[in-house]
């Protein structure tokens, strides 16, 4: 079956090998959001970043140049990409969990700033308001989130994605529970609404290219 669906963490782990060069040679603009989002997050030495679907870490390839003493903490569903991430940073402050980041604790006032590129696009708005929740409760006072991803343009695009996987969910007799990869974009506005809604005082929209922005949401 050509749309047959895989669960998240197998789909990134099978996909280890090649992941930076596909990500940055066939993603539009990669080769620029990539360096723009690192430049937004914290330079104060020993900074405190949490990375959400960190991957490989090819945002965290420009931020250690910025500030090679930060601390860095990131979640992915995918073992290979984790290893991967070691292997390239294997001097530098980093503490890498392997899980989803809705089940993962992300403690209290624990981190200056969040990061997240290219991971949340696959959820709805109603699974991220719980996630940004406890995002923002583990962001410590003045912290920000920087989110880099790419959005539906129009209502219509979204809700036909989000059918579409739930057609081919009920097609494959997929378990409720589970996360397999499928692109399903919010639009910015339906994006900063769940911000909000988590209790985030304010997001703005930093930069764009095309269907891809970056997103900073302010305790």
């Amino acid at each position: 079956m050509s749309n047959k669906l895989e669960k998240m963490g197998d789909f990134f782990d099978s996909r280890t090998e090649g992941y930076e060069e596909h990500q940055l040679n066939t993603i539009d603009f990669a080769k620029e959001f990539y360096p723009f989002t690192a430049g937004c997050l914290p330079k104060e030495n020993g900074a405190q970043i949490l990375d959400l679907g960190c991957g490989t870490g090819l945002e965290l390839d420009v931020y250690f140049s910025l500030n090679p003493n930060a601390k860095v903490t990131g979640i992915d569903l995918a073992a290979g990409m984790l290893n991967e991430l070691k292997k390239k940073f294997s001097g530098k402050d980093i503490n890498l969990i392997l899980g989803s980041y809705f089940e993962v604790p992300f403690g209290e006032a624990q981190f200056d700033a969040a990061v997240s590129v290219e991971s949340l696009h696959h959820f709805t708005k109603d699974e991220k308001i719980p996630l940004y929740t406890k995002l923002k409760a583990a962001l410590k006072n003045g912290g920000y989130f920087i989110l880099t991803d790419y959005f539906a343009i129009t209502d219509e695009e979204e809700t036909e994605r989000r059918q579409e996987l739930i057609h081919l969910r009920k097609e494959q007799n997929l378990p409720d529970g589970e996360f397999y990869h499928y692109d399903t974009p919010l639009t910015v506005e339906h994006e900063k609404e769940a911000l909000l809604a988590a209790g985030f005082s304010s997001v703005e929209v930093l930069k764009n290219w095309d269907h891809t922005y970056a997103l900073k949401a302010t305790v």
